[in-house]
């Protein structure tokens, strides 16, 4: 039985009809950073969740990276996203945005002209990157953000924040994990900055709950979550002595914003390290609004750990892939398909909206 996992839940005043998530998934078929239809059809056959959350997307030219990731800066953005929005709403299922700078984690080629690549710090990443136009390439060295450059970003947010709820989003999630620009200004070993947003633990958490206080004042602090991700090492994120005490001097911060959500990630699962128990824990103590978890989930791990209280809602990622009807499945005992790891970043319909 699964009652807890597909009973109703009241995401504060957004309700959705089951504690069932998408998780945010990379999936590389926007051009141009404009939605496609193909996108919509994709999101649109998932609506089974009660909730879904968007592909990572740049909030401002700046923060593209990858190949063919959306943005949500321009009316063709807006206007893109609006087809996306209407056909999960159509289905009764809910939808956030997740607003992800990239930061140093780009290249060029993957970015509109005059776009600047930008970091807390000019320190590079190890290793290569693909680009459709020149295949894989060395990461650049970013550009070390001035006060002007971190107050403009912050301000991209917002606005990026504002666009979506036009476009029709329930809200957005702000993407402070996985080495993205939000973790890089909190985690020592990409941020070696001197002055206020780099340093102590207060300074390094600066810029993520500036960004965090600044959206919500442009939507509203119920229709805004973020994603943390503690421990983790994608993109070069290097452990630290201070992570439990940085991340709980965020969280309480966090709290105190008054915040929809935070969205847990461990990728454990994946061969990175687990996020310990001490500090979900930590999470659930000092935090007041709804707790996502996330990391290699299954139908009964989920039920199990929402009868624990543990959390108030469960991410699946790439059960979703190539499960559309997934809490179907999940009420019949179906099996589930197993995802085409090849076709997870490519253009078109193959692995993407192919899956029955």
């Amino acid at each position: 039985m699964l009652d807890k996992l597909l009973s109703t839940f009241n995401l504060g005043p957004i309700p959705l009809k089951n504690r069932v998530v998408m998780a945010p998934m990379t999936r590389s078929r926007a051009y141009q950073g404009v939605p496609t239809a193909l996108m919509a059809t994709y999101y649109g056959q998932r609506t089974e969740a009660g909730l879904m959350i968007t592909e990572g997307t740049a909030p401002s030219a700046n923060g593209l990276g990858y190949a063919r990731i959306p943005g949500c800066f321009n009316k063709d953005q807006i206007h893109g996203w609006q087809a996306v929005t209407n056909a999960v709403h159509k289905e009764g299922s809910r939808i956030f945005l997740q607003m992800m700078h990239c930061g140093r984690v780009s290249h060029p080629a993957n970015m509109l002209p005059g776009a600047k690549i930008l970091a807390p710090s000019a320190i590079g990443l190890k290793g290569t990157m693909y680009t459709d136009s020149l295949q894989n390439q060395p990461y650049p060295l970013p550009k070390a953000m001035t006060e002007a450059d971190v107050i403009d970003t912050i301000q991209e947010y917002a606005d990026s924040a504002s666009m979506a709820v036009q476009a029709g989003f329930d809200g957005v999630e702000l993407h402070a994990a996985n080495g993205y620009l939000v973790e890089q200004f909190i985690n020592p070993s990409a941020n070696q900055r001197q002055d206020r947003w780099g340093g102590s633990i207060e300074n390094r958490c600066r810029f993520a709950l500036e960004v965090c206080s600044k959206v919500a004042s442009a939507v509203g602090k119920a229709k805004v979550g973020i994603r943390i991700s503690p421990y983790g090492v994608f993109n070069d994120m290097a452990p630290y002595p201070d992570i439990d005490a940085t991340y709980g001097y965020l969280v309480k911060e966090i709290n105190k914003l008054g915040l929809a959500y935070i969205h847990i990630v461990d990728h454990s699962s994946m061969g990175s390290p687990a996020v310990p128990l001490s500090i979900k824990q930590m999470i659930r103590s000092d935090f007041k609004g709804a707790l996502i978890l996330s990391g290699g989930y299954h139908a009964e791990r989920a039920e199990a750990d929402l009868s624990l209280g543990l959390g108030d809602l469960v991410s699946f990622g790439r059960p979703f892939i190539s499960n559309p009807k997934l809490v179907s499945k999940f009420k019949t005992k179906s099996p589930l398909k197993d995802p085409d790891f090849a076709t997870f970043y490519t253009p078109g319909p193959s692995g993407y909206t192919d899956y029955t």
